[in-house]
């Protein structure tokens, strides 16, 4: 059975049964003087003044500080000691509860403490002449009296300090009870201060009465002494307070922990029994409403202020004030009994001129005590101290959100993925990996450029939108900058990553609409997994980069990473130095591939191809050597080096009586060189030969980019009197109808169509069309990869004018093609003006 939980603090109505045992014994206490006394009462020509004396000399509550606690005293002792020895007994008694029911009705206590009190201050005073009548008769006032009175006056204030006790065990159990007896000690003290004190006076009016008037003089003179100290040591105290709280606040760092080191310090600060902390909603910050409160060790969730309270202030953005000794607001005094708050002040806290939330104290700590005038100054004080600090963690808050999410897309960036991933792969179960994926939005420079930055920017938000949406609840997904997007999460294996890459970027090939656009915009995407392809964040960004660079080569493809694709990285960087050194010292070669006309096998040009037998790697592939000449800086020396020994080449083929044209590759990259056609004429001008003899090859994705900016270097280019070629033509997503525009002359069908013509009709039909089309608009045609008789056939019956490949020649370097030439051209073919013709097609 399940025990009972603990119980809150009792009622206070609980105190009458402390009050009524006070009430007996101070009826049995009096009713046994009065039996036993000779003469109970007399003595009232003194009781009227010793009944004032103690009426004032209760009401002030003297606030001493010692080594930082709070010491409150009364100074009833003193008129207490003299009516013992002045007055009859139970004068005594009459005049001490009388007295103590005009000081706290002054107070205006509820009716339960009132009672208490009084019953407290009776059943003390009656025990207290009770105990002097069991004592012998006091006369004189020497030490013997000096010991009776100081036992009778003890007894009072030992009743009072076990009923206070009593009360605060029965109301919020032994915990408190025990508390208020450790804590009676310092009261103690000043008790017997007192106690002495008024021994002093009733010695000097026992001497004499005239006394009285030094006394006088002397009460005058504390009462200056103690106003000075108290109102300089509430100014150090502020002050004091003001800069703990200021470097609490301070050192609060994080948002998260600055209501904590607020609100406990403001609700001392300012002695009140609540402070509250209010703030709206704003941007992602939710409302926060937290509230400091006497008695509980935690920030509880709630306000004790009414909302009409709190609403006004933020609405006429001032302070509002109301209680007893403020009166600013007397209208909300209703919602304030209804709340039972006894008085309250509530400040707006501002930014600027905008109020961005509400600090509010409730409840002045004692019953006799109420805010006042003056403590509104201070409390705004501490109100502009507050706003400034939450405004700065705020601005922290956002500065370390923005520094890890991406401003665009509101997405953790690459480094908030980072440490995620770190975090991930240090507690990665068994069974499991940890995936990176990185998506790579394809055309996004050409959306750029074409439609402009705002078009971009919202197919890059839709991509994170489409990406947040469509991932499990478990998945991270960021933008690692620019046009790449990373998502990372456990699953059960590397397949099970590469099932999810697809499918999530089948869900983002979705049309895209803006305004009256639609785009279709495709990504490649790159997969890593850990423990398999990393240990590291590092390692696993790095190598899901290859995957999705490798991805690109295949357009929307998803590729896993492999140890293969590190290799061809790390070969590149290795081989930028090396490429280099080798442009320096010529360790790069042309070589050279014949381009025949297939009706009567006329050599027509070369294509210039460009080798490098590395001493170390071997031979390197072009397409190694050349992405590293464009990343590195050096594609413009390159492009220049072999167009040297092409036009050179073809220099020395005129002299000989063989005028062959030249072809050769240009980068895209290049078409952005605006100094790239005068470099042209120049190199032409050196060598000497006819710009016509000079034809520049262009892949069909360099010239046709989505853009115009290629246009301005072809025009260039055409005015010299250069050829232009779209190579590899047929593997892009351009048209021949694109190319009207453009000074091209020439077309080559790419090498994967003009192989598969004798397999495929498919591959069949293309170069059909392709040859149809280009002789309609005037444009030659040169095909690539012609390695069989049939495929020869094939082309000469749909009428194709050029070709080049295995079947004629490899590419050879100069002496070896030199040697095909002897071997090859029919040398009664060669005369003044006709090209050679080959003598047999091996």
């Amino acid at each position: 059975m399940a025990g009972r939980g603990p119980t809150g603090p009792r009622s206070t109505e609980y105190a009458w049964l402390i009050t009524g045992p006070l009430a007996l014994i101070a009826i049995v206490c009096a009713t046994v003087v009065g039996l036993v006394a000779p003469q109970p009462f007399g003595g009232w020509s003194l009781a009227l003044p010793l009944l004032v004396a103690m009426v004032a000399a209760g009401l002030p509550v003297l606030n001493f500080t010692v080594r930082r606690q709070s010491l409150g005293v009364t100074l009833t002792e003193i008129p207490l000691v003299l009516a013992f020895y002045l007055v009859e007994p139970l004068t005594v008694v009459v005049i001490y509860t009388v007295a103590s029911a005009v000081t706290h009705l002054r107070h205006r206590f509820g009716a339960t403490k009132f009672w208490f009190n009084v019953a407290r201050a009776a059943a003390g005073s009656s025990l207290a002449v009770l105990v002097l009548q069991a004592l012998p008769p006091v006369h004189g006032v020497g030490p013997g009296t000096w010991l009776k009175l100081f036992f009778a006056a003890s007894m009072v204030n030992l009743l009072s300090i076990a009923s206070v006790a009593g009360v605060h065990t029965l109301l919020q159990g032994w915990q408190a009870g025990r508390g208020t007896l450790r804590q009676s000690m310092p009261a103690l003290l000043a008790a017997m201060i007192n106690i002495a004190s008024g021994m002093i006076v009733l010695i000097l009016i026992a001497t004499t009465w005239w006394s009285l008037l030094l006394l006088g003089a002397l009460v005058v003179a504390l009462a200056l002494v103690y106003r000075a100290y108290a109102q300089f040591f509430r100014q150090h105290r502020t002050l004091t307070d003001m800069y703990e709280l200021s470097r609490a606040v301070s050192e609060s760092g994080e948002y998260g922990t600055l209501p904590d080191a607020l609100l406990g310090r403001v609700r001392a600060l300012m002695q009140a029994e609540y402070a509250t902390l209010w703030l709206p909603a704003q941007g992602r910050h939710p409302e926060v409403l937290l509230t400091a409160r006497n008695d509980a060790p935690g920030l509880l969730d709630f306000a004790k202020t009414p909302a009409a309270v709190r609403e006004r202030a933020r609405d006429e953005g001032r302070t509002v004030a109301v209680g007893r000794g403020l009166t600013t607001d007397g209208d909300l005094r209703a919602p304030l009994s209804s709340h039972r708050v006894k008085d309250v002040i509530v400040l707006p806290l501002r930014s600027g001129q905008a109020v961005i939330g509400t600090l509010e104290v409730a409840n002045r700590l004692g019953d006799s005590n109420h805010f006042v005038r003056t403590d509104v100054p201070l409390f705004e004080t501490v109100a502009a101290h507050a706003a400034v600090a939450l405004e700065n963690s705020r601005l922290v808050d956002r500065l370390r959100h923005d520094a890890s999410h991406d401003t665009l897309t509101r997405l953790p960036n690459r480094r908030r993925i980072t440490s995620a991933l770190e975090e991930a792969v240090k507690i990665r179960a068994p069974g499991e990996v940890v995936a990176l994926l990185l998506f790579d939005v394809d055309r996004l420079r050409q959306v750029n450029e074409s439609l402009g930055h705002a078009a971009g920017d919202k197919v890059l938000v839709e991509v994170a939108d489409r990406l947040r949406s469509c991932v499990p609840s478990s998945a991270l997904v960021g933008r690692a900058g620019g046009d790449e997007f990373l998502v990372t999460l456990r699953l059960e294996s590397a397949e099970a990553a590469m099932e999810l890459a697809a499918q999530l970027r089948e869900q983002i090939r979705d049309e895209m609409v803006f305004d009256a656009l639609t785009l279709d915009v495709d990504t490649a995407v790159g997969v890593a997994v850990h423990p398999d392809h990393g240990s590291d964040p590092a390692s696993l960004l790095q190598r899901v980069d290859l995957a999705a660079t490798a991805a690109k080569s295949v357009p929307g493809s998803v590729q896993l990473f492999t140890p293969t694709l590190e290799s061809r990285s790390l070969r590149r960087l290795g081989l930028a130095g090396d490429l280099r050194r080798a442009l320096d010292t010529g360790g790069l070669e042309v070589y050279f591939q014949p381009k025949v006309t297939l009706r009567d096998r006329r050599l027509v040009g070369v294509e210039c191809l460009a080798r490098w037998e590395h001493p170390a790697h071997g031979t390197v592939a072009p397409e190694d050597f050349v992405a590293v000449a464009e990343h590195t800086g050096q594609l413009g020396r390159f492009t220049e080096f072999v167009l040297r020994e092409g036009l050179r080449r073809s220099r020395d083929w005129t002299h000989a009586g063989q005028p062959l044209a030249v072809a050769v590759n240009l980068s895209a990259r290049t078409l952005t060189d605006q100094h790239f056609p005068a470099r042209v004429r120049e190199l032409l001008d050196e060598y000497g030969v006819p710009p016509h003899r000079l034809t520049l090859e262009i892949k069909e994705a360099g010239v046709l980019d989505g853009t115009d900016r290629p246009i301005p270097t072809l025009r260039r280019l055409g005015d010299l009197g250069v050829r232009l070629s779209v190579d590899d033509f047929g593997t892009g997503d351009s048209s021949l109808a694109h190319l009207r525009r453009l000074p091209v002359h020439e077309v080559k069908v790419d090498r994967s169509f003009v192989q598969g013509m004798a397999t495929d009709p498919g591959d069949l039909a293309i170069v059909n069309a392709v040859v149809t089309l280009s002789q309609q608009f005037g444009l030659a045609v040169v095909a690539e990869g012609v390695e069989s008789e049939l495929t020869l056939e094939l082309l000469q019956d749909i009428g194709c004018e050029i070709g080049q490949g295995f079947l004629f020649s490899r590419p050879l370097p100069y002496e070896r093609l030199e040697a095909w030439f002897g071997a090859q051209v029919d040398p009664e073919t060669i005369s003044p003006g006709e090209l050679p013709r080959l003598r047999v097609v091996p």
